[in-house]
């Protein structure tokens, strides 16, 4: 015990916040007012009601907008924001909304929604403008808000989780100064995609207004390596008594691997919630080949049923709070745009952990006589695409 107190204490010194900073480029804003949305029922009314009540600008960048209902219910709250002269920006990834009709966007444009879409083909750079997505999920509102978390726009986020049509997901608003640092993000992408000019630029960061550090890692396909897996790896390298992870798409890599195996070797509980339905159900496959080793390392598995998982959460200690689009693979280190937030708070860690333990309670634990008692044609499917992961 008094090992474990000693390792707390090391977690939470200077010298690990040096490391981590240095490792994954995170930039620290303390100071901030953080809420937890645990579905996105809880989401997107905050999210359409700070829209409406903007009176300067909007910045929106998201990886996929569907012209559904909830689509168009965000679609109209720009339309009306821009209507009264707020500067609204719209940053949507060619290749998630392929399946959005064109005119969903064409119609903001009239409406004076300035839209741009992330990486639209350029066949002239041959074929590796396919391979780049951008998968964060940011609205800022003012400069006074920011949204964030794993949610994109569409119905099947905007529930609360419990059916195969509305899908089990987290996000949270932010109000401090770390909203300035994913302003800078946002415009960063949007210039890089010869975005017309904006007025968003130049302001100072808020003023410090609540208790909730927050440190924002950021990673994408012009880093020379990957700063989400290193935080990652740092964050679990840090853990003294628990990580809780909850992933829809885990396709982790030997490093994570690695860092979690030593960490349940030095007597943290690990537990992972991974889905028992998904929206990709050969990733899910590709997911069960890292349980036998996971599982013989003394790591806890569970599979969430009742809905399809879609949450990107860590916990580490109860009080270390990872959430943000970057899913535990290969494309999210190396080939994806990503975005995480890093709350470093007792009070939210408390949150995030009583949310853990209700997903805990609505999974099935994985053991490893029943991993390996799986039938020969899992086998053989599992054995075919592995050589896939990589890619993935």
């Amino acid at each position: 015990m008094l090992l474990r107190k000693r390792r707390r204490k090391l977690f939470r010194t200077p010298r690990f916040f040096r490391l981590f900073r240095r490792n994954s480029e995170a930039v620290s804003c303390p100071g901030n007012v953080v809420v937890l949305y645990k579905n996105g029922g809880e989401f997107f009314p905050p999210l359409l009601e700070a829209c409406r009540e903007a009176s300067r600008y909007i910045c929106a960048e998201f990886y996929i907008i569907r012209d559904d209902r909830t689509g168009r219910d965000f679609a109209d709250a720009l339309a009306a924001a821009a209507a009264r002269g707020v500067e609204v920006t719209l940053l949507y990834d060619y290749f998630g909304c392929i399946d959005t009709p064109g005119s969903f966007f064409r119609n903001l444009e009239k409406q004076g929604v300035r839209c741009r879409p992330f990486n639209p083909p350029a066949f002239h750079r041959g074929i590796h403008w396919l391979d780049k997505r951008d998968h964060r999920k940011i609205a800022v509102i003012d400069g006074r808000l920011a949204f964030t978390g794993g949610m994109n726009i569409g119905d099947e986020y905007a529930g609360f989780g419990e059916c195969r049509y509305k899908w089990r997901d987290v996000g949270m608003r932010i109000e401090g100064p770390a909203v300035a640092e994913l302003r800078r993000l946002f415009l960063e992408s949007w210039q890089g995609e010869d975005g017309p000019p904006t007025s968003v630029t130049g302001e100072a960061a808020l003023p410090e207004t609540g208790a909730d550090n927050v440190l924002i890692v950021s990673g994408g396909p012009h880093h020379n390596r990957s700063f989400i897996r290193s935080a990652f790896r740092i964050a679990i390298a840090g853990a003294a008594e628990n990580i809780k992870i909850i992933t829809p798409y885990f396709l982790p890599g030997p490093r994570i691997v690695r860092s979690l195996l030593r960490a349940a070797g030095r007597g943290v509980q690990v537990q992972l919630i991974l889905p028992s339905i998904s929206d990709v159900p050969y990733i899910r496959l590709l997911s069960r080949t890292y349980y036998g080793t996971l599982l013989k390392g003394g790591i806890e598995i569970f599979e969430r049923e009742g809905t399809v998982l879609h949450a990107k959460v860590m916990l580490i200690d109860d009080d270390w709070a990872v959430i943000g689009s970057a899913n535990l693979d290969n494309r999210s280190f190396h080939r994806n745009y990503e975005v995480n937030v890093i709350v470093d708070s007792p009070g939210f860690g408390n949150q995030v952990a009583a949310m853990f333990d209700t997903d805990l309670a609505r999974s099935r634990r994985i053991t490893l006589e029943e991993h390996e008692g799986r039938s020969r044609f899992a086998k053989f499917v599992e054995w075919l695409l592995a050589p896939l992961s990589r890619f993935l």
